[in-house]
Parts: C-alpha cells; structure tokens; sequence
C-alpha cells in the first residue's frame, strides 16, 4: 500500500458496526487524517481516558439516541492494549480490533518507533517501503530513522559547519526530534575531537538555548570581520551564557542563507556596533541595527513576502496554520507600532485572503481536530499538565490564563517583559480555542480539561468554573486548598489575580500548594473598553505590563519552585458594526461577534438577515447550542461603529498562545 493509513482503515467498512473497540497503544487513531476519514466514513469517535467522564459522554450522547433507534457509528479508542479496562456493557457488544506498530513497520525495533510523532510516519512508511530494513537493532533502527525521516546523516557532521547547518534546519523550522534521537546523535558527535568542547547536550535538543549560543556570537562576529577587536579566547571576557566555541561561521555558504530571515523573523535580535556604516552593504547588514524605523520595515517586508507567498491551502494539517500563525502574529505586532501606518492598507487586503481560506478551512477540519488527542486545543492543557506531574512526582505548576489574549498581543507582553529581565525565556507554542471563541465556553473548557458538551448545564456562565477545575485535579488524586496559607490541600483557583496580588502571593508561598490556576482579566477588560483598535489595545497591555504586576507575580512563582505555563482562552479582532439582530428574547447569549440561540430555525431567521453570516456547527457543544457569527470582521453593533471584540472564527481569534515561562 502506499499509505500506511491504509492498513488502518481498511478494517472500517462505513456503516457497519455501530460499535468498534480500538486498543491503540502507538496512536495510529490519533492521526488527522485518519481521523478525517473515519468521520467521512460516518464514524463518531470517543476516546477512553478517564471512567466517570467516559460513561457520562457515552450514556448522553450515544447510548441514549441507540436506545431512539438511530444510526450512530461509534469508535471507542483505548490508548492500551488491554480491553477489559472497559465496561463489560461496550465488552459485550463491541467489535473489537488491535493495531501495532508490526503491522507497518517490520524491520525495526518498534520501541524505538514509538517515540516518533504520528507526522512522521509518512517519510518512514518511504523508507521502509524503499529500504526494506530487516530486523534492525536499537541504534541500527534510530541511525535509519535519523537519516530518512530527520535527514540527518550522522557521519557528514565532521566540521562545525555542519552541525550549524544541521541544527539552523532542525530549529528554524521547529522539527521537533525525539530525546532518544537527540542523544544517539550527540553520542556519535562526542567521538569527533572538534566538538569536545561544544554545548551538544544544551543546543541539540534545545531551540531556545541554540539561538541564545547564535545570539551571543554575533557580535562577535561582527568585530572580528571588521577587524574592530581581535577575538579573544577567554570564555569569561564576553560574558557568554552558553559555553562553547567562541566564533562561528555565520559566513559559511550554507549558514548565511539563514541568518537574514533569522533577524527579520526576530528569532535573532539585531545588535548596535560602533562601525556598522562599513558593513550597512554586506549581506549580514540585517543584524546590525542602522535605525530602528528601518530595522522594522526590513522585517514587515520580509514577513509580507514569505506570508504572501506561504498562505496554507484548505487540506493542510492544522500544524501549517500553527506555524503560519505565529509568524502572522509577529506581522500584527510589527505594523501597528508607531510610524508604521503605511502597512496597514496591505495587512488589511491580506486579512480578506487569510480569512477566506482560514473559515473555509475551520468549517471543514475542526470537526477532526476537535478529536484529536494530545496538546491541540486549549482543553487539551490540564492532561498535559498532568502528564508532566507523572514524570516528575515533586514538580509544582501554575496555569496563568490571561483572558481574551491574541497571540500578538502575547508578542506585546513576551517584549516588555525581556525588557524589565532579560533573563526571562520563553518556549512558545500555540492552541486552538473553543468556537464559539467566548469566556464560558473556551475558558471553561481549560479548566474542566474536556470539550463544552461536558459542562453543558454551565455552559453560559463561569460561575461553576473553580468546580471544574478541582474535579480534574481530584482525579488525579490532588485535592483543593482553601484559602488559608497553611490549610490542608494541593490544588486551587484565583479569579483575577491582579486585584489581589498579597492573597496570591499569600498562597504561592503555601508549601502544601501543587497545581494553581489563576485568571488575569485585564486584557479582556481592556478589550471591552477599547475604541481605537488594535493599535490601541497593543499599547494599553504595553503600558499594563510595566505597571510590574505580571512581572512580580512570574518572580514570585519562580522563586517558589512553579514551572510556569501562560495561556488564553481566546483572542480578538477589530471589527465594524453590522447592526443589531431583533431577536428580542429569543437569543441566550448576545455577544458582539456572534449570537447563540436554543432553536435553529431562530438562528437560520436571522441569518438570514446577515448576509455572509456563519452558522457555526454544533461541534463539542450541546445538541441544541446554535451559534450564529457575524460576517467577515464585522459585529453585531450599531452600523459602522469600531470595536475591539470575539467570538468569531478568524485566525485571530481562534489560534491561541501556550507559553511556558522560566528563567536561563
């Protein structure tokens, strides 16, 4: 076959079994398009990861409309092999199958397989295919997967060239590569003499430090090729962070190609040099600082090509819409800053294109994606906190959501704060938030860890929110703390946290405490008070951060041992009156991006009063949860007026930041 997916799917005749039971140890059902086809096939999926939560989906949502004599398709998906982890009910009427890595993958030592991300399995699935590898050994199997999925051939790397270059590929394009991989290199590369010296444990596995041990020579460089200083070989005279090598070869063929987008896309920062007016003409000029006006627009320019030309298609992997996201949100920040008004006409054109094919896409693809386990959407965050928890028993973790954040906006908080402590690092990734893209239904989604139909009685209101929390936890075995410096518990929830910042710290200090989530409202609030845009709402979180609040709160959990995680439950846009529905009382939410309504014919009446209205499908939210969203960037306000507002499905809106926070 020449798709693994295939072998997979062939078990799945559409229509036949309305239950399958799937022991899946090695994720294959975990794969988006797998996923996709399943549900085109007529397939509901649920996994089975915790029981309570489990029979209360199955009961609600699938053995109710059985018992109605529907025709549901179920898949129920075991992340082990063991079925009788089941109820003895779904034992007895389930069909049942098993898939394995052998099934696809002969040849290969399959523990060393199951480190590799689903993504992978496209190029292995080649090369196995291609290379027919027969009954590989360990490092035999990681020395194949190194080469034909990472593209990484061990034995080339024999100058330091090479290993620059390999390393500028594996963490500007953020390929993520399995610890074992990382460590089977670095072993190989500790044989070479010429690396004896080189950070290879610190810089091989991690981007941050990798481009902090970029950062910290090229200035080095720079007065080395101007003849400006002798490079000296004292490792302590410049104040090095990453030890290592003192000069590297920015100028080397291979590596230059990156260093100008390196600098534009601000993964490198440009530096201030004495004699820059000699080197303005060279090609590393976009690392020297010139002007910071010009500095700027040489990075929009650059973003506005690379984005224009890369927009993802409507069949991409939600991972396309992730990386293009990020350096989206780096195009916002940079265009709204003071004297860059000349961009914004081209930002606004580009938004029309990025919107069509990002809706396009949302109304085709989240259905997929709203099944896909791991770190994907911002419910996702608490099994992930908690799967941390169970490699390191002593770990303690803080979970700040700043309501209503935009990842641009994020880019705004990441930059003041580098500013107040240079110290502070980031390892940045984003989520997918809820639709529709409001406070009850995205923010309580991250903290019940479950998709909104689990909180359907609560689904309007935050009230309940601190419950939802702690029964996550609860099942994990940590229980709730009160509000008692030295009371009994692990485990708490802080609503607004920057209107009490002695109760807080008062808390943080408590040595008993394990898993705090706190919520920062002033973005939001912010948000709902803005008239001049999102230049305006750039400046006004500017001018919040260095009031030091979110500054002394990360000190204060980071002196007290938290790994520090920052996320949003969604972000916002600007946006123009459409003028208001007259729905009168028939609306349960009246939000300014979108409305919600119990009965669908209501919503479909007043759509079509809205031409270019999204009736948004009901996906993970109750049956008889209607969601109506304005057109284009356009809100249910008073024709004309411009707010700053959400609940939409724009790239904006939806794609949010997960940030984890510490310090080098």
């Amino acid at each position: 076959m020449k798709d693994w997916r295939d072998i997979i799917l062939k078990e799945f005749s559409p229509r036949v079994n309305k239950l399958t039971l799937v022991a899946d140890p090695h994720g294959f059902l975990q794969e988006e398009k797998i996923i996709e086809k399943l549900i085109t096939l007529g397939y509901e999926l649920l996994w089975f990861e915790e029981p309570i939560s489990f029979r209360y989906l199955y009961e609600a949502r699938f053995r109710s409309r059985w018992d109605q004599g529907e025709d549901v398709y179920l898949i129920v998906v075991l992340k082990e092999e063991d079925f009788n982890i089941l109820p003895f009910d779904l034992l007895q009427i389930g069909r049942k199958l098993s898939f394995h890595l052998s099934d696809i993958f002969s040849g290969l030592d399959y523990t060393v397989v199951a480190h590799l991300d689903r993504s992978d399995f496209d190029k292995l699935y080649v090369a196995v295919n291609n290379y027919r590898p027969s009954n590989l050994g360990e490092n035999a199997t990681k020395d194949f997967i190194l080469r034909h999925v990472f593209e990484i051939v061990p034995e080339l790397i024999k100058t330091p060239s090479d290993l620059i270059k390999i390393l500028l590929r594996k963490h500007y394009i953020r390929k993520h590569t399995p610890r074992i991989f990382d460590e089977y290199l670095i072993e190989y590369l500790r044989k070479n003499k010429i690396f004896k010296e080189w950070p290879l444990e610190i810089i091989i596995p991690d981007r941050g430090s990798f481009f902090t041990f970029l950062q910290e020579r090229w200035p080095i460089f720079l007065a080395h090729i101007s003849d400006y200083e002798i490079v000296r070989e004292n490792f302590t005279y410049y104040g090095l962070k990453i030890p290592g090598p003192i000069e590297l070869p920015f100028d080397h063929p291979e590596i230059r190609v990156y260093i100008d987008n390196l600098f534009l896309e601000g993964i490198l920062e440009p530096v201030y040099f004495s004699v820059s007016d000699t080197l303005t003409k060279k090609w590393f000029h976009f690392g020297i600082i010139s002007s910071e006006q010009e500095n700027i627009s040489a990075r929009i320019n650059k973003l506005f090509e690379r984005l224009e030309n890369n927009l993802p298609c409507e069949d991409v992997s939600f991972k396309s819409w992730f990386s293009f996201a990020k350096q989206y949100a780096e195009l916002v920040f940079l265009t709204v800053q003071d004297g860059m008004n000349k961009y914004l006409e081209r930002l606004n054109n580009f938004r029309k294109r990025i919107d069509k094919v990002f809706i396009s896409w949302m109304l085709k693809r989240f259905q997929s994606l709203s099944n896909l386990p791991g770190l994907v959407m911002v419910h996702h965050i608490p099994r992930f906190l908690a799967h941390k928890i169970s490699e390191n028993s002593d770990l303690k973790i803080a979970l700040i959501v700043i309501d209503g954040l935009s990842l641009d906006q994020w880019l705004v908080i990441k930059n003041e704060l580098q500013k107040q402590e240079p110290s502070w690092s980031f390892e940045e990734e984003v989520l997918f938030a809820w639709v529709p893209t409001i406070t009850s239904v995205s923010r309580q989604a991250i903290f019940s860890g479950n998709p909104p139909w689990y909180f359907s009685e609560n689904i309007n209101s935050t009230q309940k929110e601190y419950l939802l929390w702690e029964q996550f936890w609860d099942s994990y075995g940590f229980k709730p703390i009160g509000q008692s410096k030295y009371e009994k518990g692990q485990v708490t929830y802080i609503k607004s946290a920057e209107r009490n910042f002695e109760g807080v710290k008062n808390l943080i200090e408590n040595p008993k405490l394990r898993i705090l989530g706190l919520i920062i409202n002033k973005v939001d609030e912010i948000m709902h008070g803005m008239k001049l845009g999102i230049a305006g709402m750039h400046n006004q979180i500017r001018e919040w951060v260095k009031e030091n609040f979110l500054l002394e709160l990360l000190k204060n959990l980071w002196n007290n041992g938290f790994s520090i995680y920052i996320s949003s439950d969604h972000g916002n846009i600007e946006a123009y009156g459409c003028g208001n529905p007259r729905e009168g009382v028939l609306a349960e939410e009246r939000g300014q991006r979108m409305r919600i309504f119990r009965n669908f014919r209501i919503c479909q009446r007043i759509k079509e009063n809205f031409s270019g209205s999204i009736e948004w499908p009901s996906i993970g939210l109750p049956d008889s949860y209607c969601v109506l969203i304005a057109p284009d960037r356009q809100a249910f306000v008073n024709k004309g007026e411009r707010i700053v507002c959400h609940g939409g499905i724009t790239i904006e809106e939806v794609i949010v930041p997960f940030v984890k926070v510490f310090k080098r």
